[in-house]
């Protein structure tokens, strides 16, 4: 965690910021949460855990720092929330996710299917990627089991 925390200063450093004490305790936050994708809210409340005199702007502040340095992605899975989500060292995209529209749950595809993709976009139209998302929305295998269990056809 230590390595990830002196590259995320290196990067603030390199735009002219600090690793203050609350972002380094917003950054930490999102490194023991990894696998989640965690709301400015729900950051808020695990930082007062480690931070209380932290307030709810300055975790917004450097959510919204984080993510015009690329170290964290702003996502929205279309139920208004905005989602933070830590970019991964070796990554060159972001990773893509399945959302369920039945329970909302969110699973992660960390493979790059689109590289092909990015090849004849480069050469059929002469345009650079330098980065893409893709969201898949449906029904999720748990919310499938359940309902073939229940003796229910999914929606």
């Amino acid at each position: 965690m230590e390595a990830r925390i002196d590259k995320i200063k290196q990067q603030l450093q390199s735009h002219g910021y600090k690793l203050t004490p609350q972002r380094e305790a917003t950054v930490r936050v999102l490194l023991e949460n990894e696998e989640d994708h965690l709301s400015a809210e729900d950051v808020f409340m695990l930082v007062k855990e480690k931070a209380p005199e932290i307030g709810l702007a300055t975790v917004y502040r450097t959510l919204e720092l984080l993510s015009e340095l690329h170290v964290v992605e702003k996502i929205n899975f279309g139920d208004g929330v905005a989602r933070y989500d830590l970019r991964t060292d070796t990554a060159k995209h972001h990773h893509h996710h399945l959302i369920c529209v039945q329970c909302g749950s969110m699973d992660e595809i960390r493979e790059d299917w689109l590289g092909p993709l990015e090849e004849k976009l480069e050469i059929e139209f002469n345009f650079t990627v330098i980065d893409h998302r893709l969201d898949f929305h449906g029904i999720c295998h748990r919310c499938k089991d359940k309902n073939n269990s229940d003796g229910k056809r999914p929606e």
